[in-house]
């Protein structure tokens, strides 16, 4: 999945008179994570006189946000490199200059391959490094082609500048708020340790004050992300070890939020105090996305998840209990090395025992340098298709059955985006589906009470419920 994210118009800090200011154009690839890091480096470039455009051919710079976690994704950044080296050409011909970066996960994994593959590179930087960018592209500019993928000592959060309020604003009333980055659990088909580090938690302190610079910008909603993000922790100013659900408490405090999620979790890390915050915060979402990747325990142990099938499920007993209307999501990987057709018979068996609102499933596929790469056993193409065809189906049921039961009910809906209509809005539910609603341009970011009406295959359908004033006023 790719989304293209465009550097937003700030006023130039050039320190020269009348200079044009420099376009730059940033495409992103994969998960939230990196939308979240696009915009922390988009801000972080304004600073130095970048403003957007959402039109490549106008970019002096093109910045491509990669993502490793899927086959073939170096490849993928490699043929989009090809089509801009031309277009680089193109532009030198004109006497115009246009740089190009690769940022994210493949650049941490790839490096100075990256350099050697694609001449047309001028630098490549890394996810713990992004804070870095503004000075490495002072050096492209020079002619030095530019690696920077060590892993920095300093925090870049502490580097990095936090967006205006007009920026924050442009952005919409929801956003993203990065808690936690890399990973400890070492998943054998998974490359986020290598490419992402060792867990890291940022500071209570530290979150708390982006949270409220989202909010004072009419932000709504924050969804607190992390690889794995439930693995937070931090010294809380109480002097307490803080964990994910005294985080979320905390930020509950925040005046004008009026909602949160986080994602994505293990299971290995909902505790206690994380599993509370679901029965007693009114503004923590009834939605989880707790990947499990299969339901057998043979696989599950191959995997290195640390977790089996009945460990799971009983998890997912005792988070229902506290909040009955909870939706859950989840990952899975059909064919795994070493899948057997009785191992998927336990993954469809585990997929019925939970009724998932939301899933997403993948093939296997080897990520170089995992240790899932070196396993013998791997299973043939034609069959893992044929697997994920069937969850696929199985999973497709679950989800429109979940869309078909809301039919009726009376919901709250934060309303986030003009519709494709006119005079429509689009909104989410509580449990993260896209509400169609007609409702004025006004409105966005306002919660409002609707009843669903209809389910459509990726989204629900609404009418908004009169409020009792409104009705006594033209009763």
């Amino acid at each position: 999945m790719t989304q293209e994210t465009a550097l937003l118009s700030t006023s130039p800090v050039t320190g020269e008179m009348n200079a044009p200011a420099r376009k730059v154009f940033v495409k992103t690839y994969g998960c939230q994570m990196n939308v979240y890091d696009s915009d922390r480096m988009s801000d972080a470039l304004s600073r130095d006189g970048y403003v957007a455009t959402d039109v490549l051919e106008e970019a002096d710079f093109v910045l491509l946000n990669t993502c490793h976690i899927r086959e073939k994704a170096a490849e993928k950044v490699y043929s989009e490199l090809g089509r801009l080296r031309e277009l680089k050409k193109e532009k030198a011909r004109e006497g115009r200059e246009m740089l190009i970066g690769v940022a994210g996960c493949v650049a941490q994994a790839e490096g100075n391959e990256i350099l050697r593959r694609a001449p047309a590179v001028d630098l490549v930087i890394g996810p713990q490094t992004y804070h870095r960018l503004p000075e490495a592209l002072k050096r492209a500019r020079t002619g030095e082609r530019v690696v920077e993928t060590e892993y920095a000592i300093e925090d870049k959060f502490d580097y990095l500048p936090a967006p205006d309020k007009a920026k924050t604003r442009s952005r919409g009333v929801t956003a993203f708020l990065t808690v936690q980055e890399g990973c400890d659990k070492f998943c054998t088909f998974c490359v986020v340790p290598y490419t992402r580090g060792a867990e890291v938690s940022r500071p209570v302190a530290q979150i708390i004050a982006e949270a409220e610079k989202l909010v004072e910008a009419g932000v709504r909603e924050i969804t607190l992300l992390g690889q794995n993000v439930n693995a937070w922790h931090g010294l809380g100013p109480d002097g307490r070890e803080w964990g994910l659900g005294d985080l979320l408490q905390r930020l509950g405090e925040v005046v004008g939020l009026a909602r949160l999620r986080y994602t994505t979790s293990h299971p290995r890390d909902m505790d206690d105090s994380l599993i509370d915050a679901h029965r007693s915060m009114a503004k923590l979402m009834p939605y989880l996305h707790l990947p499990v990747q299969s339901g057998s325990d043979r696989i599950l142990k191959a995997m290195n998840r640390r977790h089996t099938a009945a460990e799971y499920l009983a998890l997912i007993e005792r988070i229902r209990a506290v909040q009955p209307d909870l939706a859950l999501s989840g990952d899975f990987i059909v064919g795994f090395p070493g899948e057997t057709e009785a191992d998927f018979e336990d993954t469809l068996r585990l997929v019925e025992a939970v009724n998932y609102a939301q899933a997403f499933s993948f093939k296997y596929s080897t990520r170089p340098g995992t240790p899932g790469a070196e396993l013998k056993d791997q299973v043939p193409e034609d069959v893992k298709a044929k697997r994920l065809e069937r969850l696929q189906a199985l999973l497709t049921k679950q989800q429109r059955g979940f869309a078909e039961a809301c039919v009726g009910r009376e919901i709250d809906v934060l309303l986030e985006k003009p519709g494709r209509l006119p005079g429509q809005l689009v909104g989410r539910s509580p449990w993260l589906q896209p509400v169609n609603v007609d409702a004025k341009a006004s409105q966005i970011g306002d919660i409002i009470k609707v009843r669903i009406t209809k389910a459509g295959p990726n989204s629900l359908f609404a009418e908004m419920i009169e409020e009792p004033e409104a009705r006594s006023l033209t009763a």
